[in-house]
C-alpha cells in the first residue's frame, strides 16, 4: 500500500511516516500543501493521510482538488478541530474519514488500511492462490497452514503478488507499490526480495519469474 503523509507539524509528520512503514506500507511524507499537491501529481497513492492546517495550499484545497480529479485515492483527514460541524465539513469537502487529533495510532493504522482496501477495489478477505494464504488485516501468510516468517516488505511483495494472480508485475510496478519515494530505483531491491520470499515459500516454487515482464503467481 502506498501512502502519503502531508503533515506540518515534522516530528509528528516523521513518526507517523516511521510507525506506518513498520506496519509493511510504502509512506512518503511532506510537510506542506504545495509538496502534497506536487506528488499525487506524480504518483498514485492508496491513501493521503492529509491535515486540514497545512502552510501553503491548505489542507481543504488538497482535498478538494483530489476530489475534482475524480482520483482514487482515498482521503483520511486529520485536525485538532474535533466537534461535529468541523467533522461533518471535511467529509462535505470530500474526505473519505476524519480523525481528530490527538489520536491512538493503532487506530490510525486501522483506518488506513480500510481505506487502502476501498481505493484497491473489492478483494475478498483473504488473499489465496494454491496452499498460499495471506490475511491482510492480521499481516500473516501461510503455506500450506504453516505460517510464514516474513518481514513487512516481503509480505508487501507477496499480498500485491496474490491481489494480482495471473498477472506478471514488473520491479518497477512492485518498487512503485510497495517502496517509497527514497528508494533507489537502480537497485537490486525488489530482485532481492524476492530471492528471500521465495526461500520463504519453499517448494515447489510459487513465484515465476517472467522474461521481461516481471513476476508472478500464476492464477489456479
Amino acid at each position: 500500500m502506498r501512502v502519503l503523509v502531508v503533515e506540518d507539524h515534522e516530528v509528528l509528520a516523521r513518526t507517523l511516516g516511521t510507525g506506518l512503514r513498520r506496519e509493511g506500507m510504502a509512506v512518503d511524507v511532506v510537510l506542506d500543501g504545495d509538496a502534497a499537491l506536487e506528488h499525487v501529481a506524480l504518483t498514485r497513492y492508496d491513501v493521503v493521510v492529509l491535515d486540514r492546517d497545512l502552510p501553503g495550499v491548505p489542507g481543504d484545497e488538497v482535498c478538494r482538488r483530489l476530489v475534482a480529479r475524480r482520483s482514487p485515492t482515498r482521503v483520511l483527514m486529520l485536525t485538532a478541530a474535533s466537534t461535529v460541524r468541523d467533522r461533518v465539513t471535511g467529509l462535505t469537502l470530500g474526505a473519505d474519514d476524519y480523525l481528530p487529533k490527538p489520536f491512538d495510532f493503532a487506530e490510525l493504522v486501522a483506518r488506513v488500511r480500510a481505506l487502502g482496501r476501498r481505493a484497491a477495489g473489492p478483494r475478498p478477505p483473504t488473499l489465496e492462490v494454491g496452499d498460499v494464504t495471506l490475511d491482510p488485516s492480521s499481516r500473516a501468510a501461510f503455506r500450506a497452514g504453516r505460517r510464514l516468517a516474513l518481514s513487512p516488505k516481503e509480505l508487501a511483495v507477496l499480498e500485491c503478488l496474490l491481489a494480482h494472480a495471473g498477472v506478471a508485475l514488473s520491479s518497477e510496478e512492485l518498487l512503485e507499490r510497495v517502496w517509497d519515494e527514497a528508494a533507489n530505483p537502480f537497485t537490486n531491491t525488489v530482485k532481492t526480495t524476492i530471492g528471500r520470499l521465495r526461500a520463504k515459500l519453499g517448494d515447489p516454487p510459487v513465484i515465476e519469474t517472467v522474461r521481461e515482464g516481471g513476476y508472478r503467481i500464476a492464477a489456479p
